[in-house]
């Protein structure tokens, strides 16, 4: 017999929309973001945060989990023999309460006091609060408090007599390690699980150094969550959303709660291509809710529009694109560009008319391309954000820049995979060689260099602050380099630009180009698919040999033909490539992103990023990881290439 409690992973997807609860855990229903617990930790560090913030406290007992034959009352029993000593510390404490069911990171007993500590690899600033200029709570921290006050409530409950004190333990971001390494005395082991079988190589907590996290007490605003100051689900208290999800969740009924714009949109229970045997939960709920059938699903709806934010026309049930008028987007157009309500208008006029032919603006995209200098430079940075630093000087969640791939683009046509670069030595600090590398391989001609998106600007700028506060023998010659080819604001006022800016591609599409194809993501791994399958230039060259077309490559031999016909549509390049975790290959990697990471995209290069660091493998396995990323990286930029002859080929159309 299956036992169905309320966890807090649960109660915390409940409060996102209950009706998904009716979904969670299903085998029969698609779900975009399955979690995979041993790479969501190597992404986001937690499992080093935990690990290192454990090692406070030596005589800490763990209570132990058998997954494949999970106890909840024996871990809860266990958890209150403990707990009979007057002073205890406990990792996992398991608490049992009316079909709720809640496990601790640290819980720390001293007499009648119980001080509830949750580990987050989420990180605390100098100007970080939990609370707004309004006394709300930080949308941010919105998720982690009420997860916290869940647990409070739980605990409270099995222990009314004593005090509880919830608090929070994120990574310090003003603090600096003080010893090498210190990520790498934390590790782990694939198929373990990661909070009981690490290997701590650190042999006390002296040996890390200087402290790195800090304990932020959250009483106050816990009980008050609890006490319903602070709304949730629409104005509902914690009591109110609490009895609404655990009534529905224990029932397995569903909850028919309201249609809300963001939820639906952001909705994990969708199906997609790959999954022809599944359901969608999105489906039911509008079957359910709004007596959708096979016509509604047939029409284009509004929850796949660009940066939209009308949740005002959900109560008037327009639901779909043929329904919204101009007045609904109050659309401003932008002299020389295509605005934001401009863009969402095309999207929803385009789709409502099944409209596939793009949206260009001729003249802006001849004007900017007769602005530059040949060769033209394409490069892609792949990065991280890790907890604790690699190096002694560094600070938690400091950007690392590991890997990049520059392409060159020569006036005669000709296409040479120039450089790349990858580091993902154990421990290692890279950025200063990175910028060292990057310089080399654009300091030989005054080409334009193309980026995609702001990532790269940004990562540059972070990496030329650690520059000013190094002593680097070369420091000013690299600062000056990364001066010359980034740019900077301080609010909407651009405070610097260099001779040489790195131009976005991306803002390129945005301002000037729209494509029906690509249902309105502007990534770059929906834009080239949709550039390929509207373009004859495309077409022709990219259906021949790399060699034959004067295309170099360092990582695909020269007889690689990208472009593949299966029936009426080229295949998407990005699907050509083995996946970089093989074990993995039916999670889109690139979304498998939490609200604790940093980092938005790159995925998958991420998650190998921290593989390679945290995790004992063979040389194979390492060496075909790197190999993995090499082939991802270089088609990033050879897709930055493709994009940018689209471009140049929709700027000599006639107007």
């Amino acid at each position: 017999m299956i036992i169905r409690l309320l966890t807090k992973s649960r109660f915390k997807l409940g409060l996102e929309c209950p009706n998904k609860l009716f979904y969670a855990k299903k085998p029969e229903y698609a779900n975009q973001k399955q979690e995979n617990p041993f790479l969501m930790a190597l992404a986001e560090g937690g499992f080093q945060v935990e690990a290192y913030s454990r090692m406070k406290y030596p005589d800490g007992i763990m209570i132990p989990s058998n997954y494949d034959n999970y106890d909840y009352q024996a871990y809860h029993d266990l958890t209150q023999e403990h707990l009979k000593n007057e002073n205890v510390v406990l990792f996992e404490a398991a608490f049992l309460y009316d079909g709720l069911f809640v496990r601790t990171d640290i819980l720390e007993k001293k007499g009648h006091k119980i001080y509830l500590k949750e580990v987050k690899a989420k990180s605390w600033g100098e100007d970080d609060s939990f609370l707004g200029k309004k006394g709300g709570i930080n949308s941010g921290w919105k998720p982690y408090l009420w997860d916290l006050a869940f647990q409070a409530y739980v605990v409270q409950k099995c222990y009314p007599d004593n005090e509880i004190i919830p608090s929070m333990i994120l990574a310090d971001k003003t603090k600096k390690a003080s010893i090498d390494g210190i990520n790498q005395l934390f590790r782990i082991q694939k198929g373990k699980d990661m909070r009981e079988d690490i290997v701590n190589l650190a042999e006390s907590y002296e040996d890390l150094g200087n402290e790195l996290i800090i304990e932020i007490d959250a009483t106050t605003i816990v009980f008050d969550i609890i006490n319903g100051k602070h709304k949730n689900l629409d104005g509902k208290t914690f009591q109110e959303c609490l009895d609404l999800i655990k009534t529905n969740y224990l029932k397995d009924s569903f909850s028919h709660w309201p249609v809300e714009y963001s939820a639906c949109k952001k909705c994990e229970f969708k199906t997609t291509d790959k999954d022809e045997n599944l359901k969608s939960g999105f489906e039911h709920c509008f079957k359910t809710m709004h007596g959708w059938g096979e016509i509604e699903f047939q029409r284009p709806n509004i929850f796949d529009v660009w940066d939209w934010r009308y949740d005002k026309l959900i109560p008037q049930e327009k639901f779909f694109k043929d329904q919204v008028t101009e007045e609904d987007v109050k659309v401003e157009p932008e002299s020389h560009k295509i605005s934001r309500t401009e863009r969402q208008w095309i999207q929803i006029t385009k789709d409502a008319a099944s409209d596939s032919t793009p949206e260009v603006r001729i003249n802006e995209l001849q004007a900017e391309i007769s602005k530059l200098n040949y060769p033209l430079h394409f490069i892609d940075f792949e990065t991280s954000t890790v907890a604790l630093p690699f190096y002694a000087g560094r600070k938690p969640y400091e950007t690392i820049a590991f890997q990049f791939s520059h392409h060159i683009l020569y006036g005669d046509g000709s296409i040479e995979h120039a450089n790349e670069y990858l580091h993902p030595e154990k421990g290692d600090f890279t950025n200063f060689e990175f910028v060292r590398e990057l310089k080399k391989v654009l300091s030989n001609d005054k080409g334009s260099i193309f980026r995609y998106a702001s990532h790269e600007n940004t990562v540059l700028n972070h990496i030329r602050k650690q520059l000013e506060e190094s002593e680097e023998a070369d420091r000013e010659e690299l600062i000056l380099f990364i001066l010359s080819i980034t740019y900077q604001k301080i609010g909407n006022k651009t405070v610097h630009k260099g001779e040489r800016s790195m131009i976005d591609l991306c803002r390129w599409i945005k301002d000037y180009y729209y494509n029906p194809l690509t249902n309105g993501s502007n990534s770059i791994k929906a834009y080239l698919p949709a550039s390929i399958n509207g373009s004859p230039y495309l077409q022709k060259k990219y259906s021949q040999p790399m060699g034959d077309i004067k295309v170099s490559s360092k990582n695909f031999g020269t007889e690689k033909v990208w472009l593949v016909k299966d029936e009426d549509q080229f295949l998407d390049p990005y699907k050509q490539l083995d996946p970089v975790h093989p074990e993995l290959s039916d999670i889109d990697l690139d979304e498998l992103i939490t609200e604790e990471m940093e980092i938005k995209d790159g995925g998958a290069a991420m998650i190998a990023f921290a593989k390679l660091q945290y995790t004992d493998m063979s040389k194979t396995e390492a060496e075909n990881i790197r190999n993995a990323l090499f082939k991802y990286c270089e088609l990033d930029t050879l897709a930055m290439v493709m994009i940018f002859e689209h471009l140049k080929e929709l700027s000599k159309r006639k107007i």
